[in-house]
């Protein structure tokens, strides 16, 4: 027997244990539409582009050419973050009780758009003010920018588990929104690269063109505002079979937080999210760095660091391919840890082998292939690692819906969405004290940095970013959802569901 869950099923309370679920007595769910995936996915541009500037642009920015200090301008960032750590939950506990004609989700995810691309604008327009003045400027933006991508973001994640309740599908679905999410990202920062940043008689070296970060901060902004709303009217037609909020609210401040506690307690969960969290931890560092090691390390050309941001945007492609086929194969957890531990060994070989006198030497003609070879394998295995991460924090729904009674998609995925702000608040922290110990110039040029001082960044660096990585491993090595757990819970679910239902038609007949 094969029993079908609709997307619009209301979840019940179960507390009686079910028999496991044998291979022809399974729960599925009948698979979303590919105009969905792709309205649902393309909203991410929007995230894609704020992360990358954050990870790629803003220290180099604040630092080299407004002047703040870099331990400052990644102290500033990070202060953003913990904000954020504030912010997340909250707004995903709201939108998994809101009520309104417009359903749980998309009132915020239509507000967000606006504010977001406003304050991102504002983000790369600094006033000329002192160096204290810019550095709360930095906080105080920062801190807009991230909130009102919190509106949007985390709404938004939340409706993949609501879309299907189907193991593999969901996989497929948040692969969309992860594509997406690099597509703008990359895609703005080649644009960045081609455009905006490309050299001039006046700045042979793009990425230190000031006037570049301005031109870039409007059409990101631009770019941003529409695909936030596009995704949001895209969707719009799914509300009438999207979860519904619980017929009770928390009564009062302390009760909302307890609920909030009580359901962010569930240990499966727990061991994910700290996962994710560290492996975006160790994301940061690296993606911080990647402007300064590309302009310093290798002194590649703004054309060269264009064909590299090619290659990551394949991975990406890649890895909406391969995440669902091999979790399929291996289920999701297996999958993921061997993606991330692959993927980190590759990404920091070239420093490594560099390190070691093993690596092509700057302007050689095997430089560049040689490190494509190396970006792309690595970028594929660590995107598929965050794709399998954020489909087990959806599988974490039903679970926790059985312990608690309530679905908490919202809650769920804040603290997914609070991880991956991470990668943009912790690495220029770190790479920013990193650049202070090593005594890195300000104002540096290419093939003009002492070569001990380049020596010393790669020294901190390797065991700076192996060691989050590490630790995140650990983390999801504790998960403990996998296939057979999941069809289990959906069945107790559904049966629960048709006993409800049963005694609800019982009732109205007496």
């Amino acid at each position: 027997m094969t029993i079908v869950l609709p997307a619009q099923a209301v979840g019940a309370q179960a507390s009686a244990s079910q028999s496991p679920a044998s291979d022809t007595d399974q729960v599925k769910a009948a698979p979303v539409d590919l105009v969905t995936k792709l309205f649902y996915g393309f909203g991410s541009v929007a995230y894609g582009i704020k992360d990358n500037g954050f990870q790629t642009f803003v220290l180099l920015f604040y630092n080299q050419l407004v002047g703040l200090p870099a331990s400052l301008a990644g102290g500033a960032i990070f202060l953003a973050l913990i904000v954020d750590a504030v912010m997340d939950p909250i707004v995903g506990q709201m939108s998994d009780h809101w009520r309104s004609r417009w359903g749980r989700r998309h009132p915020f995810m239509y507000l967000a758009a606006a504010p977001v691309a406003v304050s991102y604008l504002a983000l790369w327009n600094p006033p000329h003010w002192s160096t204290g003045a810019l550095f709360a400027y930095l906080v105080v933006i920062s801190i807009i920018v991230r909130t009102f991508i919190t509106f949007y973001e985390i709404p938004s994640s939340a409706l993949a588990p609501e879309l299907t309740t189907d193991y593999d599908e969901r996989t497929r679905i948040l692969g969309y929104r992860y594509m997406f999410g690099w597509a703008g990202g990359l895609g703005m920062t080649f644009l960045a690269y081609a455009v905006f940043l490309a050299p001039t008689k006046r700045y042979p070296i793009g990425q230190l063109n000031p006037a570049g970060y301005a031109h870039y901060g409007t059409v990101a902004a631009i770019i941003m505002f529409f695909a936030i709303l596009i995704s949001a009217a895209g969707t719009h037609r799914r509300i009438p079979m999207l979860r519904q909020p619980p017929a009770h609210r928390p009564s009062s401040l302390p009760a909302y937080f307890k609920e909030m506690v009580s359901t962010l307690s569930h240990r499966s969960f727990a061991m994910v999210a700290l996962g994710a969290l560290f492996g975006a931890m160790g994301q940061g560092v690296q993606f911080a760095i990647a402007l300064y090691t590309g302009t310093f390390f290798w002194e590649l050309t703004s054309v060269q660091m264009l064909i590299l941001i090619a290659q990551s945007f394949a991975g990406a492609i890649l890895a909406m391919t391969i995440a669902p086929a091999l979790s399929k194969r291996f289920d999701k957890r297996a999958t993921a840890i061997g993606a991330m531990a692959l993927s980190v060994v590759i990404t920091i070989a070239p420093i490594a082998l560099r390190l070691l006198g093993l690596f092509p030497a700057n302007h050689t003609p095997a430089l560049l292939p040689t490190l494509l070879v190396f970006g792309s394998i690595s970028s594929s295995l660590g995107i598929a690692a965050a794709i399998l991460i954020a489909s087990m924090i959806s599988d974490v729904v039903e679970d926790s819906e059985i312990k608690t009674g309530r679905r908490s998609e919202g809650l769920f995925f804040a603290a997914n969405s609070l991880a991956q702000k991470a990668v943009s608040g912790t690495g220029p922290l770190i790479v920013g004290v990193m650049l202070t110990l090593v005594h890195f110039p300000a104002h540096a040029q290419p093939g003009h940095v002492a070569p001990e001082v380049l020596r010393s960044l790669g020294l901190f660096y390797v065991p700076t970013f192996i060691l989050p990585y590490l630790i995140a491993i650990g983390f999801l090595s504790a998960y403990r959802i996998d296939r057979t757990t999941h069809q289990n819970n959906l069945r107790r679910l559904s049966d629960a569901a048709a006993l409800a239902e049963a005694a609800e038609e019982a009732g109205s007949l007496l």
